[in-house]
């Protein structure tokens, strides 16, 4: 329930009471209460109404008990003469309990949109993009402080105190709740769309956990970019990130086996990819072929495109795959731009091209992300030198913090020759 519900239940109760700090601790409260409460009373008919009930009645009580003393003597005085002006209706004088009179959440008919509204607050242009994105993947994907440092590949610690800081600028600055006007779109297009993206990449490779896949994140990144293509229908890159996430999505029940473990793309049964998915998203990429406007989260549909038109690995058109990469390297070059290039690399010149890049590769940050290593060892197999091959797994698993990719590298670790 708190993977599901929490980016929507802060989401709500920022728009009701403007204030981020007061809106995550009223959230967290509430689902503290719902730990105690449920396992007697059983689950409630909304819980998701009973969450956002739960947690408006805590921040109430919590911005009365802050109120200045003059406040508080107003307010006593309103609710001794039966008025609530917190609700606009009588009170029974009694204090709230912190508890929900009814299960429909508040603003239930806006829910649709708060979300959205969180996002384009946190990727206000006053922030770094940086602390704009890692605010709202900590608000409204409901990711952790690790979660969230390791897709910046940066120390929890730091990240910790990025989070701190973007809120903190967001309050002094007092930066409205409400999606930007159309003029104001495309300067927080940018960081919105890498906000998407991240909860998307961790719903589809979970950074940590037993299972590889978060289902929960992957549909809620979907439908944010299904919400942007409505709000901004003209912008390429908008149709080419709803594009790449329908594409790869299209492959999530032939990414894992019975028991949960990984199958890698040129494995999987490829008669169970959701070719709805894939069709509604190839005809998007050839919508932003059209437009002639290139941008990095179209170049990567495209790649996925390639991919799922080959009817089996072999077909696949890697040669054309390798084009697209170098495509994007020029328009955004990143260490992990490289690193997926050097897959492509190895299939059209070889796993010996392929390491010598990897080994060419000046990027610190890239030491800690288990996925170099798990390429470099996969390399270095195919090389047949299982000595070094050995070490690169090794240092992947100590990298990984996800059971099924940790268990997946150490079946391949063990499958390699005996030294």
């Amino acid at each position: 329930m708190f993977r599901a519900e929490y980016g929507r239940a802060v989401a709500v109760l920022v728009r009701v009471f403007g204030d981020i700090d007061v809106a995550e601790e009223a959230v967290q409260e509430a689902f503290a209460a719902a730990v105690q409460r449920w396992p007697a009373s059983g689950l409630p008919p909304s819980p998701a109404g009973w969450i956002i009930t739960t947690a408006r009645n805590r921040a109430i009580d919590r911005l009365r008990r802050e109120a200045s003393r003059q406040d508080r003597h107003a307010q006593a005085t309103l609710l001794y003469l039966g008025h609530d002006p917190a609700h606009g209706e009588p009170s029974t004088g009694e204090p709230s309990t912190g508890e929900p009179a009814h299960t429909e959440p508040a603003g239930e008919d806006a829910v649709h949109d708060d979300r959205l509204r969180l996002i384009f607050t946190c990727c206000h242009p006053a922030l770094r993009v940086s602390a704009q994105v890692a605010l709202t993947l900590r608000l409204l994907g409901g990711l952790t402080t690790a979660e969230i440092a390791h897709a910046f590949l940066v120390p929890e610690p730091t990240m910790a105190q990025r989070l701190v800081r973007a809120k903190g600028k967001i309050r002094d600055a007092r930066i409205p709740y409400r999606v930007p006007s159309e003029a104001e779109l495309p300067g927080r297009l940018r960081a919105v769309l890498a906000v998407v993206y991240l909860i998307f990449n961790e719903g589809y490779a979970a950074s940590s956990g037993d299972a590889l896949v978060r289902e929960d994140l992957a549909a809620e990144a979907i439908r944010l970019g299904r919400l942007l293509a409505e709000l901004m229908p003209d912008e390429p890159e908008v149709k080419g990130l709803l594009a790449l996430m329908l594409l790869a999505d299209s492959r999530r029940a032939a990414r894992t086996g019975p028991g949960g473990g990984l199958v890698l793309l040129a494995d999987q049964d490829r008669s169970r990819w959701d070719r709805a998915l894939i069709a509604e998203g190839q005809a998007l990429v050839r919508q932003c072929l059209r437009r002639g406007q290139p941008g990095p989260y179209q170049i990567q549909a495209a790649i996925s495109a390639v991919h799922s038109d080959a009817p089996a690995a072999a077909d696949t058109a890697w040669t054309q795959i390798l084009e697209l990469y170098d495509q994007l390297s020029a328009l955004n070059p990143s260490p992990v731009v490289a690193l997926n290039r050097a897959v492509a690399v190895a299939e059209v010149h070889g796993p010996a091209a392929a390491l010598a890049l990897l080994d060419g590769l000046d990027a610190p940050a890239l030491g800690e992300y288990y996925l170099l290593h798990a390429i470099r060892a996969d390399l270095l197999r195919r090389l047949g030198r299982p000595a070094e091959a050995r070490l690169a797994y090794q240092a992947a698993i100590a990298r990984s913090d996800n059971a099924a990719e940790r268990d997946f590298l150490q079946r391949r670790c063990r499958e390699l020759p005996p030294p």
